[in-house]
This record gives C-alpha cells, sequence and structure tokens, in this order.
C-alpha cells in the first residue's frame, strides 16, 4: 500500500568542506534522495554548513561562551520542525568530514530539551546518512554518524546509510562529467545500481518511518519519559542492589 507522505518535511545537511556555490559531489548524490522525496510531496529544504558561522562547541548558543557569532540557534529551528533528518558528508582520509563532526556536536548540544512527552527531543524523528568518496570508508563514516543520530534520540531505519566511492587514487567524483580532458557521459557513478538501490531503499525506508511515527505521536511516553523518572516513577525497573 502507497503511503501519503505529504504531511513530511526533511532536512538535508551538506557537510561538505567548499562553500557555496563551488559545486559539492556530496549534494548531487543528496539531490537523488531530494527528488524521491518531492516527488513524494514531501517539504525538504537543503542546509549547506560551512556556508555559516557556526562555533565549534556543545552549548545551546556558543555566543555565550565567548563566541561573537552563532548562527546555529536558527539553524536548530528548521532540524527539530523537521521530521527526517540526512545528513551527507564526503570522507577525508577515511572518515567523514569535520563539518558533520561539528554539526553532530552542536545537535548535541540541544539533547538536554525534552519534548512535551518529557523525552529526549529528538524521540519520534528519523535519521539517515549520503556519503561519498575516493576511497573506502562508507560504511565506517555511516556506522559513526547513525550511532550518534540514534544516541541523540533519533530512529534509524533499516538501509539508512548510502553511498558512492570511487577508484583508489585520484579520479573523477560523484556527478562529475569530465576528468583529466575526457568527458564522461553519464555523469561519474550515475549509473551504479548499487548505489541507485541504496539510496532509493535509504529514503523510502526513512519515509515509512517518519510517516508511522507521525501518525502514532512519536513513543508512547511509558517507560522513557525523562520527566516522569526525575518525578519518582519507574515502570517495572528494579533495583538490582
Amino acid at each position: 500500500m502507497k503511503n501519503n507522505f505529504s504531511d513530511l518535511k526533511a532536512i538535508y545537511v551538506n557537510c561538505t568542506l567548499k562553500k557555496s556555490p563551488v559545486q559539492s559531489h556530496t549534494r548531487n548524490l543528496m539531490d537523488v534522495s531530494i527528488n524521491i522525496m518531492e516527488s513524494e510531496g514531501v517539504a525538504v529544504e537543503v542546509i549547506r554548513l560551512v556556508d555559516y558561522e557556526i562555533p565549534v562547541g556543545v552549548q545551546p548558543d556558543m555566543t555565550k561562551e565567548g563566541a561573537s557569532i552563532d548562527e546555529w540557534p536558527e539553524l536548530y529551528k528548521k532540524i527539530i520542525e523537521a521530521d527526517i533528518l540526512v545528513i551527507g558528508t564526503p570522507i577525508w582520509l577515511g572518515e567523514r568530514s569535520s563539518i558533520s563532526t561539528k554539526l553532530i556536536e552542536r545537535l548535541y548540544a540541544m539533547s538536554g530539551h525534552q519534548n512535551d512527552k518529557g523525552q529526549y527531543v529528538y524521540y519520534g524523528k528519523t535519521g539517515g546518512c549520503i556519503i561519498t568518496g575516493n576511497e573506502d570508508g562508507v560504511k565506517h563514516c555511516a556506522m559513526g554518524i547513525l550511532y550518534a543520530l540514534q544516541h541523540l534520540g533519533y530512529s534509524i531505519p533499516p538501509q539508512a546509510d548510502a553511498g558512492w566511492i570511487g577508484e583508489i587514487g585520484p579520479g573523477p567524483s560523484f556527478g562529475d562529467k569530465s576528468w583529466d580532458g575526457k568527458k564522461i557521459n553519464p555523469p561519474t557513478g550515475y549509473d551504479s545500481s548499487f548505489t541507485n538501490r541504496n539510496i532509493t531503499f535509504m529514503t523510502y525506508n526513512l519515509l515509512h518511518l517518519a510517516k508511522m511515527l507521525k501518525v502514532n505521536g512519536g513513543y508512547p511516553s511509558y517507560g522513557n519519559s525523562i520527566k516522569e523518572w526525575d518525578d519518582g516513577k519507574r515502570w517495572n525497573f528494579e533495583n538490582p542492589a
């Protein structure tokens, strides 16, 4: 049965190191997922994090810690209003980009907030990631990102990551139409059945889980409300001491 996803919002954060308007190969792959979302009626917004003044830190507003500018609080409002968060990152030296690490740290800065059920603020939202690079590391980067998201409270569906990597050594990146003076048609990576399958499955699994959570109002507070725990409720927990 086909669901109606038009009541969902998704936000994609591109953690490329390149400021706009420089081409981002990560964005090229993200667009495959974005096009699926938009064709399903989902409201989509894309943020290129490096275009903003975001200091490092794990506080909600780093201007209170001495930073002169912090645009994170405004970006957080966009992220928290979305049902789906997708983090896109290139691979550098086998790791996710420094910008994606900064994003995760700033997401963590807000984890002390709670929703109206007294749960961690990201409960009821789904997360995934998209990785690009020229050498191995997609699964390694996805492992760290998806762990961080679920630790913060995001729900991770099956096949919540997708990526593309090129051959070992210098070479064209995803979406390149030429390399070393030679034209490439179709653009690099566009004909990868494995990547196209995985990013399609990832996108629809995010949509299905986000829809289920939205229809059910997120997670029940029974057994997982910080507020109720602090008020003394213990459900069926028994201290083993």
